[in-house]
């Protein structure tokens, strides 16, 4: 019975000094090992010798222990006595050598601040700038900081570093960091070749379809995509991958490389000029279909196109480039290709829930500009056609004719007015017969096929039969 009651008071105190939840470990490289003390292993036999047995502590005070039993229980019962206790207090009288030691050697430590190790403490930093520290190792954290240099710089670094978890901000880039960049590098060293102005579109825009291909995950680039465009007066569509989008924007791009001497990404083949038949080629000769390895041929052909045009010099802006039924100028191509990557990459955006902005006011203001120019040659096809309304005053070539002023508000608009009735002749505000009103992207979703002509405008003024044919002809230069 004696023995157990010591027992029992052993373990009593024992669970009353330790710490509920251990402090964390510090990793292996964060110790020094050549001041560390080594442990003391036992011998084989099991057995430890009496130096390697550890003191125990005892409580602070060194009053006669049988004076505090009688004490303890005297809130609840102050007539009872507890058998127990007096056997506790008949071993206590006489305690053994060791322990008789270590109660006379323990000092007293302060149960408000742990006396914890520098590496307990630089571990513990960490929870510290989360605030997930307890009050203690809160308070003792913060007075090693104040003697610990080191500490005190990773503390700070932690601290900013937790800054940026927090998740109310807006983590997409802002849009005009890459502009502030570029700035930056040309104001200390400006490129000796730099890229032509009509080209910069097409840099952004590729540039911008890049960032979110390589933001997206393997199983992603099979994501399907499904492509819009206006044909034959109806709205037309056409399911691919985001993999099979990268392939239609490379092949069409064959029709600007080859327009610069520079090898055709759908090889050697003899191929027909269109837009359409040349997708329809590569994704027929495609087996099993593309995935995200036709990321790297599309981004260098956009990388040879750009570096061919700078170094090619001015004349080549007017260089032609065909596409079947019609030819653009380079420059030009270059613009519409711009678009293309835009639309195509807002496709690819919606097809895997990716944020992605119209392009800047100036490029989008150019993009808008390519489409009102060609709106006078699509008109006269499709009056041509059969499929707008007859010419009503035919004007000689550079004079001003019948007009419909388009009114493009918004991200890049402006005022456009387009001749009805000549493709050469010109707008003229003085002769405009009608006007329409359009938000700058909305005209854009027009051209590329992704609206309906009816649903388009937002406001109409003047003759109806105009206003019908230049939003149909606006619809008509979208394609595949």
């Amino acid at each position: 019975m004696n023995g157990g009651g010591r027992e029992g008071d052993r373990r009593d105190d024992e669970v009353r000094g330790a710490r509920r939840i251990p402090g964390p470990r510090g990793a292996v490289d964060d110790l020094d090992l050549e001041a560390m003390e080594r442990p003391v292993l036992p011998p084989p036999g099991g057995s430890t010798p009496d130096e390697a047995v550890p003191e125990q502590g005892a409580p602070e005070g060194d009053g006669d222990v049988r004076d505090a039993v009688p004490e303890a229980g005297a809130a609840d019962e102050p007539d009872a006595v507890d058998p127990d206790a007096v056997d506790a207090v008949d071993a206590v009288d006489e305690p053994e050598p060791a322990m008789a030691s270590a109660i006379s050697a323990t000092p007293a430590t302060s149960a408000a601040t742990p006396v914890l190790s520098h590496q307990v403490l630089k571990a513990l930093l960490g929870a510290w700038a989360l605030s997930a520290c307890s009050a203690e190792e809160t308070a003792a954290v913060e007075d090693h900081l104040t003697v610990c240099a080191p500490c005190a710089d990773e503390a700070l670094r932690l601290r900013d570093a937790v800054g940026l978890l927090h998740t109310d901000g807006s983590l997409d880039l802002d849009p005009t960091l890459r502009t502030r960049v570029m700035d930056g590098c040309l104001g200390r060293r400006p490129a000796r070749i730099p890229v032509p102005d009509w080209a910069t579109p097409y840099d952004a825009e590729t540039a911008r379809l890049d960032a979110l291909l390589r933001d997206i995950g393997d199983s992603e680039w099979h994501a399907p995509v499904r492509l819009q465009w206006f044909e034959d007066e109806r709205p037309a569509t056409r399911r691919t991958t985001v993999a099979g989008v990268i392939g239609h924007l490379m092949a069409v791009d064959g029709l600007v490389s080859a327009a610069l001497g520079l090898d055709d990404p759908l090889g050697r083949v003899e191929v027909p000029l269109s837009p359409a038949r040349r997708t329809e080629t590569y994704w027929a000769a495609t087996r099993p279909p593309a995935t995200r390895a036709v990321r790297e041929p599309w981004r260098d052909l956009t990388h040879e196109l750009i570096r061919t045009a700078s170094l090619a010099g001015r004349n080549v802006a007017e260089r032609s480039v065909s596409y079947g039924d019609f030819a653009l100028p380079l420059q030009d191509a270059l613009l519409d290709r711009a678009f293309e990557c835009w639309v195509h990459g807002t496709d690819i955006a919606e097809a895997v829930d990716y944020p992605y902005k119209p392009p800047s006011a100036a490029h989008l203001h150019r993009m808008i500009d390519l489409a009102a120019r060609l709106l006078p040659a699509a008109l006269a096809g499709r009056r041509s056609a059969g499929l707008a309304g007859p010419a009503k005053e035919l004007v000689a070539p550079g004079e001003p004719g019948r007009s419909v002023h388009l009114e493009v508000e918004g991200h890049g608009g402006g005022d456009w007015y387009i001749p009805l009735d000549s493709p050469a002749a010109v707008g003229s505000p003085r002769r405009a017969v009608a006007q329409v009103a359009l938000d700058g992207v909305e005209f854009c979703q027009l051209v590329a096929g992704h609206i309906s002509p009816v649903e388009a405008a937002a406001g109409q003024e003047g003759d109806r039969e105009a206003i019908r044919d230049v939003l149909f002809a606006s619809a008509s230069l979208s394609r595949l």
